[in-house]
């Protein structure tokens, strides 16, 4: 799922021709977006647990796989895997499976699952099984930021049955995250954060 019309600047070399189909906002939305103050986008993001009954836009979505997908990842495999769950029914068992949090049931819903198959290294399978799950916690984490660059609001629901989560999405793959994305009933504020003199520790 490629962002159509805002391909060349995601993807420089890539065709156009390869994007997929679907509703693109302007190009001036588009490159304001593009062009969003990372740091800004960081300092306001927060986590939300209440979204409105709205769908999202399709290049909103392309654009939040696109940046996944720019992820770094070790050795550049891209050892993870996306789970993109479109039925209701999907969503309801997806929430069972998380403690029965409500809210997994968002617009938007994405698995993220480790693939250590993806990577190419002689390391052994611990250390491989390490480095795709970095892999896909990192790509989880850029997803996150792109959907709040685009207005966007969503919460990391870490707690869930993995067994269950393998069942419902049919993989033998490792979930990592469920990433639940939507339009938030109310914008709010981020909490505040600890002091950098408690949280880093010269050694």
């Amino acid at each position: 799922m490629y962002p159509s019309d805002i391909l060349p600047k995601v993807y420089p070399k890539e065709v156009t021709e390869q994007a997929t189909g679907g509703d693109v906002g302007s190009y001036d939305e588009v490159d304001e977006i593009l062009n969003s103050n990372i740091f800004s986008v960081m300092l306001n993001r927060r986590s939300q647990r209440k979204f409105e009954d709205r769908e999202i836009e399709t290049w909103k979505v392309e654009i939040i796989y696109a940046a996944a997908d720019t992820a770094p990842t070790a050795g550049g495999f891209q050892g993870f895997e996306i789970f993109n769950i479109t039925r209701e029914e999907t969503k309801g068992k997806l929430a069972m499976a998380a403690n029965n949090q409500p809210y997994v049931n968002a617009p938007l819903v994405i698995v993220f699952c480790s693939n250590p198959n993806r990577i190419k290294m002689k390391f052994s399978n611990d250390i491989l099984q390490k480095f795709s799950l970095q892999d896909a916690t990192l790509a989880a984490g850029y997803a996150q930021m792109a959907a709040h660059a685009l207005g966007l609001s969503s919460i990391w629901i870490g707690m869930f049955d993995e067994k269950s989560v393998k069942g419902i999405i049919n993989t033998d793959l490792q979930p990592s995250s469920i990433l639940c994305i939507g339009y938030p009933k109310k914008m709010l504020l981020p909490k505040p954060k600890r002091k950098l003199t408690d949280l880093i520790h010269n050694v």
